[in-house]
């Protein structure tokens, strides 16, 4: 006999620029994202679901759990995925203890609330961006703090960082720090089967085809290019002490209907037969 996930009704994300979709374009000026590709996977393969989007970009893990947690509770969700902890690592102030705290204070409240409870691990960004090495520690850290934190709250925990194709620059925006439209497909296909979604089988980690090397005059221009666009307007940001989501307001408040579209299962089937 054929075993079902259990079926949800009420999916709320909350978290960080990642969350809230940075960099998938949605074609309409705003962001598609992997939290949106996962409520479509859902009412895809179930019919219905109602999908609610609470995140900012900017803000760390405590401040999710200050800002978002309550009304995230307040609509009784029975999924939430929780993804942080990237403005946690590359802030001069990073606190691991208080992450790994605020961390499971929101998953366990989640859960004791009887919300089924997703997140994943940061991959390594060192070869995607050369100058994130100084904070490879840190996310070596913080991976372990998330790994430690779901096996005692009894959230689920998609360990992105334990495949290679997680820190393949090819699924990376040009700014570095947030996935592509690619990424953001694979996240969420990898979250989609951590809740044993029909039709999907875990191909979701399969590495990228071999990519053709750059030579070093290209190399060069595009760390010229990045950091001019993205590396010192960031810093130049910090050290003013701003962030990119002062004065924004959650993505997606209240609870909209998705349309269903085609559940994983049946996107591979129309693949297969094309």
């Amino acid at each position: 006999m054929p075993t079902f996930p259990p079926r949800f009704e009420r999916y709320v994300a909350i978290g960080d620029s990642s969350t809230e979709g940075l960099d998938d374009p949605d074609g309409k000026g705003g962001y598609r994202g992997w939290a949106n590709r996962l409520a479509e996977h859902i009412a895809g393969a179930q019919g219905s679901l109602l999908y609610a989007n609470l995140a900012i970009r900017g803000r760390r893990t405590e401040q999710i759990r200050d800002e978002q947690l309550a009304p995230a509770l307040a609509m009784k969700p029975d999924l939430v995925t929780i993804f942080a902890g990237t403005n946690d690592v590359v802030s001069r102030s990073h606190d691991l203890d208080s992450v790994a705290k605020a961390m499971s204070e929101i998953q366990r409240t989640l859960i004791e609330k009887g919300a089924t409870v997703l997140t994943f691990t940061l991959p390594d960004l060192t070869p995607v961006m050369p100058l994130a090495r100084p904070i490879a520690p840190r996310i070596l850290a913080l991976n372990d703090a998330l790994r430690r934190v779901t096996s005692e709250t009894g959230a689920t925990l998609v360990d992105f960082a334990a495949h290679p194709v997680g820190s393949d620059r090819r699924i990376w925006s040009r700014d570095r720090l947030h996935a592509n439209a690619l990424g953001h497909e694979r996240i969420a296909a990898a979250l989609a089967d951590a809740l044993g979604l029909p039709g999907t089988d875990g191909t979701w980690a399969d590495d990228l085809p071999p990519e053709s090397p750059r030579n070093i005059p290209q190399r060069v221009l595009e760390e010229i290019r990045w950091g001019n666009e993205y590396f010192w307007p960031w810093v130049w940001r910090h050290l003013n002490g701003r962030s990119s989501g002062d004065g924004r307001v959650p993505k997606q408040p209240e609870f909209r209907a998705v349309e269903p579209t085609l559940s994983i299962a049946e996107k591979v089937v129309r693949h297969h037969d094309h």
